[in-house]
């Protein structure tokens, strides 16, 4: 892997291990603190917002900045969030520092894939791009549970801090070895945010949010269901993440293969099998084994869903391809704002914690509803108008 995208790819890797690792120490953070888990997945919902007001908002400000200093300024406010966590004195303080790490992310994902593609050699874009986006697949199947592990051994403010360290690392090697390019060309603000004005955008990032939100409430509190609900002790809870990671490996190339092939039909199948899996993890999760094959079941399809996702975002918004990434993982971001809080709604005044797998699926379902819809949309408009007969038929 050349340097300048490894260096990329190993800031992808720290901002999504600090985004996931809190599904991990998310118990230790609330005894640290003496707050309840409902207020721990609460951090995870600060992060969010922040991605979702500082996606399209940094991004529209940074427009015409030069891509190398841009990059290595939305890092140092990674850095400067995640060291605030560690040395956060109490919950109040964390909970901004969580929105603060999270404000750069989106912007971050957009500028460093433009980058990518402009280092990229002819006709290796697109290879260049999956590059980068390992960093992703490597925060959740390493640096999560690493994250986990170093917060149940050395506290959780330590997790924060190797997180920090990592970014730095990460800003260095950007330093040294990304090219300075010529500042991003971009048209008038006004213009760009013109294009999420159409109803396929508005649709395809509606798909990201409504098509993600189940699983990621089940993820946010994945350590207490494992732990409370499958009966797996604390000490498992960074292999069974591993096992997770290592299944949204799996699933990426898997999604990204099927949306080559067939872009709606493939990410309507993979959400109806994400609704029967998260409705099977709330039959069954309380069998150990069973619940081990669920959790990589989970990361497969939790993962096959985000290619499709992101490809259609990007064709319904070519006129705005920077800013489209950006909101759609605003809209990402806007599915774990609301598992934040609704899973600890769901603890402190509904069903209970098991009853999160079963609300996950129909949550699920309703994204599933979605690209039906869009599918359907589709067919309607590439269908021969009335009266009009196909080659084959006048042939009859």
């Amino acid at each position: 892997m050349p340097l300048p995208v490894f260096a990329l790819m190993l800031v992808v890797f720290s901002l999504t291990t600090g985004e996931f690792v809190i599904s991990g120490i998310q118990p230790d953070v609330a005894a640290g603190l003496g707050v309840s888990i409902p207020a721990a997945g609460l951090l995870v919902t600060a992060y969010a917002l922040g991605m979702i007001v500082g996606g399209p908002v940094v991004t529209v400000l940074t427009a015409r900045l030069a891509r190398k200093p841009l990059i290595a300024a939305l890092v140092t406010v990674s850095v400067v969030g995640n060291l605030g966590s560690a040395l956060a004195p109490n919950y109040a303080v964390l909970l901004p520092a969580r929105f603060l790490a999270g404000s750069v992310v989106a912007t971050f994902f957009a500028v460093a894939i433009a980058t990518a593609v402009g280092m990229a050699p002819a006709g290796r874009q697109a290879s260049t791009v999956a590059k980068v986006a390992v960093g992703m697949n490597l925060g959740i199947v390493l640096g999560t549970p690493i994250g986990t592990f170093i917060g149940q051994h050395a506290g959780w403010r330590a997790t924060f801090a190797a997180v920090a360290a990592v970014s730095v690392a990460a800003l260095l090697l950007v330093l040294r070895f990304v090219p300075a390019r010529p500042r991003a060309a971009a048209g008038p603000v006004l213009g760009e945010l013109r294009v999420f004005a159409g109803r396929d955008v508005q649709l395809a990032l509606a798909l990201t949010a409504v098509g993600n939100v189940g699983v990621v409430t089940v993820f946010t509190y994945i350590a207490p269901l494992l732990t409370d609900v499958g009966g797996f002790s604390a000490a498992s809870v960074p292999l069974l993440l591993v096992v997770y990671g290592a299944g949204a490996v799996a699933g990426n190339l898997l999604g990204g293969r099927l949306a080559d092939r067939a872009l709606m039909p493939s990410l309507a199948g993979l959400l109806g099998a994400l609704t029967v899996a998260l409705a099977l993890f709330w039959l069954l999760g309380g069998a150990r084994p069973l619940a081990a094959v669920l959790t990589f079941v989970l990361g497969v399809l939790a993962f096959a869903i985000v290619p499709g996702m992101q490809t259609r975002v990007l064709t319904t918004a070519e006129a705005a391809p920077t800013l489209a990434v950006a909101v759609n993982a605003s809209g990402f971001q806007l599915a774990a704002a609301l598992a934040g809080w609704l899973g600890g709604t769901i603890i402190d005044d509904g069903p209970g914690l098991r009853s999160i797998s079963l609300v996950g699926a129909v949550l699920t379902s309703a994204g599933l509803a979605v690209a039906v819809y869009i599918l359907r949309r589709d067919r309607a408009r590439t269908a021969p108008a009335p009266g009009v007969r196909t080659r084959r038929s006048a042939g009859r």
